[in-house]
């Protein structure tokens, strides 16, 4: 492998014309120096192709899915030593893939990261979901984003039959090939783009580390839910595929550690003492969640 492999950076797209010019900036702006951007879309029907041939020459089709579109550009499409699926409403920090190469590089038996990912947004429940967020970096609940290629395409890429636990599936096969790392790489080469973006988004202090930034509108409760509703109706199917005993999705699904496990494990229950309110609002939205997963659950044994 050469001294400067080539990263390939995949965005899936649909009707992202709001989005995507901010995502591709942030990665032409990369410390790193040889990465190819191809963004698979999915039958948009606003600017996005448009916009996103301004940055790159890469732009393909592809559906129905998300994992469709993941798979044809990791895997068709790409050329590189390593792969990276990005959404687009997500902006990399400068030195992201920089240190994404140098940690895959540093040990033999790396096969894949964790990137940390730090919610955007000025309301209550998108700092409630900012603080939440960062709980499950590089748990069971998280998922590898950056991929030692060739193990990539020989763990099957995605799942096209699952839907919102797709990245979960994918992580667990992953896993099997060997480790894989939550990034820690030092942050100290902010752009005034993504750093004044960032600002007017919420984030008061700039992170000293790599990570994403999630670029999500600001929070709305009943999007929330919907989107929440559609991704468990691929529970069935994936608890089918591995077991309902399987240990990590005890973790997932489970009650034990959703809502007490993830938040106390390795010193993590400090932040809950420190920020109340926000814990007792990320509370809230778990309940939430959890009605809506016993719902499908009965749901889905009516029309069983």
């Amino acid at each position: 492998m050469s001294e400067r492999p080539l990263v390939s950076v995949v965005i899936t797209t649909k009707n992202e014309e709001r989005v995507i010019e901010d995502c591709l900036r942030s990665i032409k702006e990369q410390t790193y120096p040889n990465i190819e951007i191809i963004v698979v879309d999915n039958a948009s029907t606003d600017r996005t192709k448009e916009l996103a041939r301004k940055y790159t020459e890469k732009v393909y089709d592809k559906g129905p899915e998300r994992s469709a579109q993941r798979n044809y550009g990791m895997i068709e499409v790409a050329r590189g030593d390593y792969v990276m699926y990005v959404d687009a409403d997500m902006l990399l920090s400068p030195s992201l893939i920089e240190g994404c190469v140098k940690t895959m590089g540093k040990e033999e038996g790396i096969v894949a990261l964790y990137i940390p990912e730090i919610i955007l947004g000025k309301n209550f429940f998108s700092k409630v979901r900012r603080f939440e967020r960062v709980f499950y970096n590089g748990t069971v609940i998280d998922a590898a984003r950056f991929f030692f290629r060739k193990k990539f395409i020989e763990g099957g890429g995605f799942d096209v039959t699952l839907c919102g636990v797709e990245d979960w599936d994918m992580d667990k096969r992953i896993k099997t090939f060997g480790k894989v790392l939550l990034l820690s790489y030092p942050e100290n080469s902010y752009t005034g783009f993504v750093s004044s973006f960032v600002k007017e988004r919420g984030i008061t202090r700039l992170p000293k580390f790599s990570c994403v930034f999630h670029n999500e509108s600001e929070f709305n409760l009943r999007k929330y839910l919907s989107k929440k509703n559609y991704y468990t109706k691929s529970f069935h199917p994936y608890i089918e595929k591995w077991g309902k005993d399987d240990p990590d999705l005890r973790k997932q699904l489970g009650f034990f550690y959703r809502y007490i496990g993830v938040f106390v494990e390795k010193g993590k229950w400090k932040r809950i003492m420190l920020h109340p309110v926000l814990t007792m609002g990320m509370f809230f939205l778990r309940v939430l969640v959890g009605g809506v997963f016993f719902l499908e659950i009965l749901q889905s044994k009516k029309r069983a």
